[in-house]
């Protein structure tokens, strides 16, 4: 809902009715009217006449050329009052009160010459609200009479902040019937706490906490305000697990500016699609897609992704190997509670992804850093040695960008079926590429179900869609199902139902087709302005996939320092060294540029090398 939407709703609350007019021009014919913007529409016949701008406060008036029956959509058409604007005579014809549907609104015996303007009542049926919940007090004292004891109650609740400030009570009849107490008593107990400051409220508008509550009372509260009985409570005792987890920071929600990393263009997102979509399955919802479904997910999406990851991925997998997940995250987590155990050994890139490491570490698995070169994953005999677990991101390297070569991934796949470990590929945005020959996921080439793929849609599409998918090998199958089955069940089943149908229905795949053609051109834009004004202070990587790259900084510059001075000129740069385990072999910088379009790359690039050479003066 727009501005105007919101300023209708909000002052609906105060009064009964709203008054608007709308405004035609005389130049052209139309049958239908509707400000959308304000959640309005006016349906008319045989009116010559056009809509025009409207301004921001939405004040419809129109003038029409004669009088014409129109019929008003959802609301009530109460009055209609009709202007002669002629400088010989001036009259009004009477207020016309009517309620739609309508043949005629002319009034008896009066032929208005018009133009004139019709004013619209809009009166909006706003029904009582009263709290959808139970309030629960503490009534222990039976010895008082039962208006005190609520009132008692009641103030408590107030005093001790659980009703704060501006919180709305529950109407007289239903605590009445809550505690089986007459209304009286509880009209009683309230008005007695609007005498004393605690209550406000009007007959029709409901009863709230006063938001500003007596001076005497306030003291009481900020002088009892400690609890004992908190206060020597002996110190909690947690598990190790709770000492090794730590938080993981969520995306900032804040608008996309040069150059935000790992985000897809969410402006660009079919948002109107995904709504018919989803509404049309509320519309046609059956009783099992409100009952639930398997632990492993929704059964068609699953074929869905199934067919995907098959067909444009390379994948070797059936049905029955898929689980639908929050995302990799949730991935992750899984596959480290049932792989691994405390003091195991994980190998991961360095630098690498943050989210992973901090899943395994929350284990208790002790991480075995690899470092990366132009080929991927370097994988060393002493670095794999003891591992049960290899993390890897081959199609796509994060955060470098670099595609594991096929000697490596065949190497890899080799020390898997000799040493019995796993292989954990994370192919978080694979679907993204520009150039060069598709590149199959390392999946495909197992043949000995060592291979654990996962991949996830908020990348793809946006990131508060939870969703993505893990594709298991066929005898750890059991093992994922039992363990979905008592954490999260299964994942939210409408979301999945909506999503099966945007990718069946062909749009998944036509998003990704147009999305990659605009990361395309945002690419090369971000490589030509760099060219040109980034020279010898920071050497972009021209890569093949993904939705960011990495900028290589000038020798005496560090990332952390380039980050602040960028930060100060409305630009977003991730250091390396903050996926780096250890120190970095080379200072760089990761740039998003997925979510950036080309004028703001190029504002983005301006002010870097601005803030290059700031940083670079300092140094």
């Amino acid at each position: 809902m727009n501005a105007i939407g919101s300023f209708v709703k909000t002052l609906a609350g105060f009064v009964d009715g709203l008054r608007f007019a709308l405004h035609l021009h005389a130049d052209s014919a139309f049958e239908h009217v509707a400000d959308h913007r304000a959640g309005m529409a006016v349906g008319c016949r045989r009116l010559a006449g056009a809509i025009g701008d409207l301004d921001n406060l939405s004040l419809q008036f129109s003038a029409v050329q004669n009088w014409q029956s129109m019929r008003e959509y959802g609301t009530n058409l109460l009055c209609a009052t009709a202007q002669n604007h002629g400088r010989s005579q001036r009259r009004h014809s009477p207020s016309i009160h009517i309620s739609p549907p309508i043949d005629d609104i002319s009034p008896k015996g009066t032929t208005p010459k018009g133009p004139f303007t019709v004013f619209l009542l809009y009166h909006l049926n706003m029904a009582k609200r009263t709290n959808a919940f139970d309030l629960t007090l503490p009534l222990l004292d039976t010895e008082i009479p039962a208006y005190r004891m609520l009132y008692e109650a009641l103030r408590a609740e107030i005093l001790d902040g659980r009703l704060g400030p501006g919180a709305r009570l529950p109407a007289t009849r239903d605590l009445a019937r809550q505690y089986q107490l007459s209304r009286g008593t509880i009209v009683n107990a309230f008005e007695l706490l609007k005498s004393e400051g605690y209550l406000e409220g009007s007959i029709g508008s409901g009863t709230y906490v006063s938001k500003v509550l007596p001076d005497e009372s306030f003291h009481v509260k900020a002088e009892g305000d400690r609890h004992p009985e908190i206060e020597r409570r002996p110190r909690r005792r947690m598990s190790a697990y709770a000492k090794r987890v730590h938080l993981f920071p969520s995306l900032e929600r804040r608008p996309s500016r040069a150059f935000r990393a790992n985000v897809p263009a969410l402006d660009l997102f079919p948002t109107g699609l995904w709504a018919q979509i989803a509404a049309r399955r509320l519309r046609q919802v059956s009783t099992n897609l409100l009952l639930g479904c398997d632990p492993m997910g929704y059964r068609p999406l699953r074929e869905a992704v199934a067919d995907y990851v098959t067909t444009s991925r390379g994948v070797r997998c059936t049905t029955e190997q898929i689980a639908i997940v929050s995302g990799v995250q949730e991935a992750l987590d899984l596959t480290a509670r049932l792989v691994l155990n405390p003091g195991d050994r994980v190998c991961m890139e360095n630098p690498g992804y943050v989210g992973a490491a901090m899943v395994f570490e929350s284990i208790g698995a002790k991480i075995s850093a690899l470092a990366v070169d132009h080929e991927g994953m370097e994988l060393r005999a002493s670095g794999l040695r003891g591992a049960r677990l290899v993390y890897v991101t081959p199609g796509h390297q994060f955060p470098l960008g670099i595609s594991m070569s096929l000697p490596r991934r065949l190497q890899l796949l080799e020390w898997a079926r000799k040493s019995g470990g796993l292989i954990f590929e994370d192919d978080y945005d694979s679907e993204y590429r520009y150039s060069g020959r598709p590149v199959p996921a390392l999946q495909g080439l197992d043949r000995n179900g060592s291979m654990l793929f996962a991949g996830s849609f908020s990348k793809v599409l946006f990131p508060s869609l939870r969703l993505g998918y893990l594709v298991i090998p066929q005898d750890l199958v059991d093992y994922f199902a039992a363990a979905k089955s008592i954490t999260t069940r299964h994942a939210q089943l409408l979301d999945q139902a909506v999503l099966c149908d945007f990718i069946t229905e062909g749009h998944f795949g036509r998003h990704l087709r147009r999305m990659r053609g605009v990361y395309a051109e945002r690419l090369s834009a971000l490589l030509q302005s760099a060219r040109e004004k980034l020279a010898g202070w920071l050497d972009i990587s021209d890569v093949e996939a993904g939705l960011q790259t990495v900028g290589w900084l000038r020798r005496g510059i560090t990332d952390e320092s380039a980050a602040r001075a960028a930060a100060a000129r409305n630009v977003d740069v991730i250091p390396l060294s903050r996926y780096t385990r250890g120190r970095a072999a080379r200072e760089g910088l990761q740039l998003g540029f997925a979510a950036v379009d080309p004028r703001e790359i190029q504002r983005g690039v301006k002010e870097l090398a601005q803030a290059l050479k700031a940083a670079g003066s300092g140094s």
